[in-house]
Formats: C-alpha cells, structure tokens, sequence
C-alpha cells in the first residue's frame, strides 16, 4: 500500500504548546481522519503539511517530495481548505474562479462551473452575500477544480447545518472512491469521521494518541457494564472513565479482543455486559479518562 501522505516526527514549540513527534500516514485511495479537541493541534499539523508554517523538525512527505525541493508541485496536486475562507468579498464568485485559476496549470474551468451548480452556488452573486455554508463549498469547488490527488481540509463542516454537512461528506467519500485519491480532514465533530474514515488518528495535547483503521479501533475498544466482583480488579484497574450506575459500575477498555475470553463467563451469567463506544468516547477516555 502507497502512502500519499507520510509525516514522520512532526514538532513544533509555541509557548504554552508543543507539537510533540506527530507521526501519520495516508495510504492512497483512502480517507484518514484527524480528530482532537481544539487546540490539540489539528491545524498547526495541517499548516505545517501546507507549509504555510515551519515545523522545528520531523518530515513531511507528500506523493514522496518535500516541500523544500517541491513545493510548487505539491500544492498542485493538492486541494486545500482551512478552518476560515478567505475571500475578496466585493468580487463575484465567477471572477473570484478566474482569479485562482491562473495559479494551478490543470484548473478546469468547466469542472468548477459544474461544481458551482451541484452546489447551488449562483456565479454572479458576490461573495459577501453567500452563507457561511456556501463559502465552504466555494472553497472545495475551488480545491477541486485542478484536479488534486489529495485534500486537505480543517475542520471544513464547523458550523454548518447537518444537510450542507451531509453533502460535503458525500463528496468527499466520491473523490475518494476511484481509489487513486486520497483525503485528510481535522474535526472534533467525531459523527462526521466516524461516517467517512477508512483511519483515523486522535491528537492530544499535541501528541498522537491513536492511529490505526476505523474499524480496529472500534473492534478494540468497548464499554465494559460489571457487577461489583464480576470481573478481576487488574481488569477494572485497566478501564478508564470508571464510574457507578444503576447496574453496578462501567468502564471504558482498549483491548477488548485481549479481554473477551476472561471475560465471557461473566457475559454468559449476566453480570457483565458489552457495549460499542463512539468516537467521542474514545477521545474523552485520552482527554478525561488518563489513558496516554
């Protein structure tokens, strides 16, 4: 499997905050999400991987070139949309395609009125006038308009209305389907990622805590309900976010395919339950729950 994206030991020191030996890796053809709360440092990655700000150290590898030796051509075959949209806000949607146009050899003036279209986005109107939802679609109608291998996106349905989120998350799984391409978005909206992520990665306190398939870390992690004495303390001891209920206790596991043997027994006489978590509770059990 080809990586379209490598970073390796990414850091970068601000005062109050460290990235601290950022690793990713996004196979071609697949959509990696990278989920954190804010200010974990999702866009001081995604900066550095645009090289809109430079890293005190680590790697960036994107379709194996550096931004160093080609930059040029990276972010030619990259689309990009951050956290804000940045626009001439006197200036018309058409002109303000015309006007990016000129910066990117493959821009496809054909494929950007068409994408104008599909999201009901009027050429002639001025960009002051559009919804915040609208200047979002602006954005990927403009990052995809050149033909790009990989998208980077920040946080790009913060704020929207859940259909406008639907249709941006539909797109993205269509760019990404033909198997050639690939996508990676920032969000502490976890529903989206879960939805759209073939990997995903948690960041902390700018730290990778997770990187790994959607589905192994769903597979691995559980919601574990107990009877008090039903399960082995050093098992108890290994769950994070404990806390009483009306059926006993309940904690949350990271190993649940290490544990399941140990623990049917308990299953089968009904003292103990299993149950799936979200993406949210996985990343509340980093933040809240000391697991590091």
């Amino acid at each position: 499997m080809v990586d379209i994206l490598e970073v390796r030991d990414l850091r970068k020191a601000y005062r109050g905050f460290t990235l601290d030996g950022v690793s990713l890796a996004v196979p071609r053809g697949y959509i990696m999400g990278l989920i954190g709360p804010n200010g974990a440092g999702k866009t001081t990655t995604i900066k550095i991987l645009m090289n809109m700000i430079r890293a005190d150290g680590g790697e960036v590898h994107i379709f194996g070139l550096t931004h160093r030796e080609s930059e040029r051509e990276i972010k030619s075959r990259v689309g990009y949309v951050g956290e804000e949209q940045y626009f001439y806000m006197d200036k018309r949607v058409a002109w303000t395609g015309r006007f990016v146009s000129q910066y990117f050899e493959r821009w496809d003036a054909t494929r950007f009125a068409k994408l104008l279209d599909d999201f009901g986005i009027d050429p002639k109107k001025k960009i002051k006038s559009l919804s915040k939802g609208q200047k979002v679609k602006l954005s990927l109608a403009i990052a995809l308009s050149h033909d790009p291998e990989l998208l980077i996106l920040d946080e790009p349905t913060a704020g929207l209305d859940p259909v406008i989120r639907r249709d941006v998350l539909d797109m993205l799984m269509r760019f990404r389907d033909d198997g050639e391409r690939s996508v990676l978005i920032s969000s502490h909206i976890t529903d989206d990622i879960m939805r759209i992520a073939d990997y995903v990665a948690f960041i902390v306190e700018g730290r990778i805590a997770i990187n790994a398939e959607k589905d192994e870390i769903m597979a691995n992690w559980k919601k574990i309900h107990f009877r008090d004495g039903a399960i082995d303390s050093s098992i108890v001891s290994s769950l994070a976010n404990v806390g009483r209920h009306t059926f006993g206790c309940s904690g949350i596991t990271d190993r649940y395919g290490e544990l399941r043997e140990a623990l049917a027994p308990a299953v089968t006489a009904g003292d103990v339950k299993v149950e799936n978590v979200s993406l949210d509770d996985v990343l509340i059990a980093f933040v809240k729950g000391g697991k590091r």
